[in-house]
């Protein structure tokens, strides 16, 4: 079963499996798209990656993109929104913003987050989960989710 989904989860050149079933997971909850960018730190069909995301594959939309250029291609022929980059770095909370049907969430590999030139081509679109100082960065695939569940509670309470 395919569907319009209602926001597009790109993982940038992510690295470890069960993250990405994680939020393939996460997509099939939500009815969102998940994007992989190459290079990937895993095969296809590596049995983490599928274990991770259960029984869930044959209900998830997803694509694999070769780079960076080549999905904001597909991006643009489907009509997703706007793109939320998101890394540990930036200093605007992930809260501060609007989410609409649509858009579409970047996040990083799990070792080194989103290239820096990526970054700083869309500082206007640079968000941030907030946590303490202790902690470098949260999970990938708790981010993912994170971010998602925030643009449904928006929805929600507009609709």
């Amino acid at each position: 079963m395919r569907y319009d989904p209602i926001l597009h989860i790109v993982l940038h050149e992510p690295e470890i499996p069960p993250n990405a079933g994680n939020v393939g997971r996460t997509c099939v909850a939500l009815g969102a798209k998940m994007w992989l960018v190459r290079p990937l730190g895993f095969s296809l069909d590596d049995y983490y990656l599928r274990r991770a995301g259960l029984d869930y594959w044959d209900e998830l939309e997803w694509e694999a993109a070769d780079s960076w250029d080549h999905l904001v291609t597909r991006l643009d022929a489907s009509g997703a929104g706007t793109r939320w980059l998101f890394s540990a770095r930036a200093t605007r909370p992930y809260t501060g913003v609007s989410y609409a049907r649509g858009d579409v969430l970047v996040f990083g590999k799990e070792s080194a987050g989103l290239p820096a030139a990526l970054t700083a081509a869309h500082p206007d679109h640079l968000l941030t989960i907030p946590s303490r100082p202790q902690v470098r960065s949260l999970n990938l695939s708790n981010c993912a989710a994170i971010v998602a569940y925030e643009a449904l509670r928006q929805w929600t309470v507009d609709d």
